[in-house]
């Protein structure tokens, strides 16, 4: 036996996986803890300190009675949790019918509906949520006043409610699921399917008892992310929530870090809640994922044949069809009206239309160099953030490294803090730091800002990838002689591009649209057209907003038409 074992150990070394030098990986774990717990402790430690800004330092836990003191801090909470998990049962479920539909069956123009979700995440919180109340104000919302004008007494929808803010939430939310779990999808080898459907099992069983339980490491990814990510939640809340005194975590640290004087430790203390939640989740989720494997590329052969839907190949086309064009097209279309308007959201203004808004707009001079900011800073950050990301994820899944589940704890990290108080930990950091001094105030921050912000979408989602492709693919490549390079560019990265093009499309998205994580790090010349739009709606100046917010939409849209036409060349195909 001792021999049986040395011969195959001597024919199959890579049963041991590959391993990486243990140099690089501690240089990875070290770069990724610099910029992940250097603001985290930061944020923690000035949880502490008590005094005003720019006076000497005082410590104390005054930060933290108050933070759990204020009136309406455990409503705030309640209100938190409660969207939260409503939206992402909802989410989940039409997401992961929807991902199933496009990626496993013969529906039609799959590629088009997939892409309609793409846009549905594009679209930046702020101009589509106007785009709703445009629609469903109860006073003046065009569906409204067309139930009025029909004989309803009474306005049926009203946006600024609790069901209104989850259905502002609602098509970037499913957008993600689909955007991350139809590629996931992909690659699940049809030969489960049809075991399943062979040993006489329903369409319905094979999908919750076979297709789910496989797919359970990225459908806990897409939950823990989207639960995160509702923990920071804010334009939606903010515009929606305000009038009708709807209050959530997010928009109660806003109000304690604009106060004046600003109450950063208090604000910084219901941050350092959030990362011991986002702890538990991470625990949850590695708990159940180990010692079981969910591998379903591997080298005993791979299937990805379609499933024939008979009869409801068209139902289910126009049930998804409609679904995309109401959260994608419609919002879309009142952005673009609002642009036209003299008076955002009053129609009944004589001559309400008008050029002037884009005629303002294309004049400033500050448009054209926030929009060279933008494209610098979503090109640079997302080839970056490929690279570094799908290394980060390899480490994780494909070694063994003692210091691998330190790197998947940390990769998760920068999502425990709400954007903006992410930016104000970050500008400390920054300032604090000699080695980023000199980059101070240009798009490079940015970038780095970007690529730490997006660690944790862009880690998961590959990682997510890799776990479904089994050991035997690089057992292969090293017994024909290939190096962990080799593998790594001919086998790894073919079956991993089309995440890989989705993760720089969605750092490249990041950029252009986030607000909260840059706000306080931008300046004069590094203003992107997110900051610009802001600079707009702040002013009151929203019909020249809505104008910023429709070139922003143009050029993620074409990026992600660039970026399906490269996806469509490469990865597994049928």
């Amino acid at each position: 036996m001792g021999q049986a074992v040395s011969f195959e150990n001597a024919i199959f070394p890579s049963l041991r996986r590959f391993q990486l030098p243990s140099l690089p990986i501690a240089l990875l774990i070290l770069v990724v803890g610099f910029l992940v717990l250097t603001p985290l402790f930061l944020m923690v430690l000035n949880s502490f300190q008590i005094a005003r800004p720019g006076a000497p330092i005082v410590w104390g836990l005054e930060g933290w009675v108050k933070a759990f003191t204020t009136p309406g801090i455990i409503k705030a909470m309640y209100n938190t949790f409660t969207l939260a998990i409503t939206r992402q049962a909802i989410a989940l479920l039409i997401g992961c019918f929807f991902a199933w539909l496009i990626a496993r069956t013969d529906i039609p123009w799959k590629g088009t509906l997939e892409f309609l979700f793409w846009l549905s995440f594009f679209l930046p919180a702020l101009p589509e949520t106007m785009g709703w109340i445009l629609l469903l104000d109860p006073k003046y919302g065009l569906l409204n006043q067309g139930l009025h004008y029909l004989g309803v007494g009474h306005s049926l929808f009203n946006i600024y409610s609790f069901w209104g803010i989850v259905w502002a939430h609602m098509g970037g939310t499913v957008a993600v699921k689909v955007m991350l779990l139809t590629p996931a999808f992909r690659n699940l080898d049809a030969a489960l399917e049809e075991s399943s459907r062979i040993s006489g099992a329903s369409g319905r069983h094979t999908f919750f008892h076979i297709i789910v339980p496989v797919m359970m490491p990225a459908i806990l990814v897409t939950t823990i992310l989207g639960m995160i990510r509702s923990l920071e939640a804010f334009e939606i809340e903010l515009l929606l929530g305000t009038p009708i005194g709807l209050q959530v975590y997010s928009t109660k640290i806003h109000e304690l870090v604009t106060w004046e004087p600003p109450q950063y430790a208090p604000a910084m203390a219901l941050s350092t809640v959030s990362l011991g939640f986002l702890l538990l989740m991470v625990a949850l989720q590695r708990s159940y994922i180990a010692n079981r494997s969910y591998a379903t590329v591997t080298g005993r052969g791979f299937s990805i044949r379609r499933t024939y839907l008979g009869k409801w190949r068209t139902p289910a086309f126009l049930l998804v069809l409609l679904f995309a064009l109401v959260v994608t097209v419609l919002p879309t279309i009142l952005l673009v009206a609002g642009t036209f308007m003299k008076l955002f959201g009053f129609f009944n203004i004589p001559a309400p239309w008008t050029l002037d808004n884009w005629r303002a707009t294309a004049s400033d001079p500050v448009l054209l160099r926030s929009m060279w900011n933008t494209l610098a800073i979503g090109l640079g950050s997302g080839l970056v953030g490929i690279f570094f990301y799908s290394l980060i994820a390899y480490v994780i899944v494909k070694t063994r490294s003692r210091g691998r589940w330190l790197l998947d704890f940390l990769s998760w990290l920068p999502w425990s803090i709400p954007g903006i108080l992410l930016g104000i930990a970050l500008l400390w950091t920054f300032l604090q730091t000699k080695i980023f001094l000199p980059i101070y105030g240009t798009i490079y921050l940015l970038m780095i800002a970007m690529i730490i912000k997006s660690m944790p979408l862009g880690t998961q989602l590959i990682k997510s990838v890799l776990l479904q492709l089994g050991n035997e693919l690089e057992e292969a490549s090293k017994v024909c002689g290939g190096n962990w390079f080799d593998t790594f560019r001919r086998v790894i990265l073919p079956l991993t591009m089309p995440a890989l093009i989705t993760v720089g499309l969605i750092s490249f998205i990041s950029a252009a649209r986030d607000i909260s994580t840059v706000v306080l790090l931008g300046s004069g010349k590094s203003r992107t057209l997110s900051l610009l739009m802001l600079d707009f709606a702040a002013g009151a100046e929203f019909e020249k907003a809505t104008v910023v917010a429709v070139i922003i939409v143009a050029m993620v849209v074409g990026a992600a038409l660039l970026a399906r036409a490269l996806g469509g060349q490469v990865g597994v195909r049928e």
